[in-house]
């Protein structure tokens, strides 16, 4: 299959989009390697029961009551992965991440179908109430949210540093038959010294449409609010 010439285009058009789509196909057989590579990592090591806290299922509801939910609660099925998004909020992060706040915006708005393959859920080192606060001001209402400032679990997994400093990280677990979870992968912005925050673009649709244009990504960067 090659490219459908439109009206107008000139050949050397033609043959610059040609090579360009043999490089989009490049890039598709390339994620699916990755994605096979990641599929075949070996049984992960057995972590912790980890603890959080967690509001009411309505995030719009009050603030109480907290409950606490282990890790192993995340799952409702043992052949469901759970996937976990790291909110860089709390501790030294006093306010929400601008960043990570846009992709969580995203994932609210393909929770359920998140939901027909996988466990997904969003934890921050910020206390329940602050956390609920910011997710009401963004509308997150397809999410559950877990703070988990009192616990290890962001330290653990590379998401928070010694002196509280936080990064966005995706990580997956299992859930063995025998109930030990087990940790598949974890995945970070930084991938290199000098690939800092294109880790985990392939999360968010933003990043991936702006890659479609002439401008490309430029110097742009999220904000909370926009003018």
């Amino acid at each position: 299959m090659r490219y459908t010439r439109l009206t107008g285009e000139s050949e050397e058009y033609l043959q610059k989009r040609e090579e360009l789509r043999l490089a989009e196909m490049d890039l598709i057989a390339q994620r699916e390697r990755v994605a096979g590579l990641r599929r075949r990592l070996p049984q992960g090591p057995v972590v912790e029961n980890y603890r959080f806290l967690e509001g009411p299922d309505d995030v719009f509801a009050g603030d109480e009551p907290v409950r606490e939910v282990a890790l192993s609660d995340l799952f409702t099925a043992p052949d469901r992965a759970l996937v976990v998004y790291h909110l860089m909020y709390g501790k030294q992060q006093k306010e929400p991440c601008p960043m990570c706040t846009m992709w969580v915006d995203g994932f609210n708005g393909v929770a359920h179908h998140l939901a027909q393959n996988v466990d997904f859920v969003v934890a921050a080192a910020a206390p329940p109430a602050e956390l609920r606060e910011h997710a009401r001001s963004r509308g997150w209402d397809g999410l559950r949210l877990l703070s988990c400032g009192d616990s290890t679990f962001k330290y653990d997994h590379g998401s928070e540093d010694a002196e509280g400093g936080q990064d966005s990280t995706v990580s997956v677990f299992t859930l063995d038959a025998d109930g030990q979870i087990r940790h598949v992968y974890t995945g970070h912005p930084r991938t290199a010294e000098d690939v800092y925050e294109r880790g985990i673009d392939q999360l968010c649709a933003v990043w991936n449409v702006l890659d479609l244009t002439p401008q490309g990504r430029g110097d742009w960067y999220s904000s909370l609010s926009y003018d």
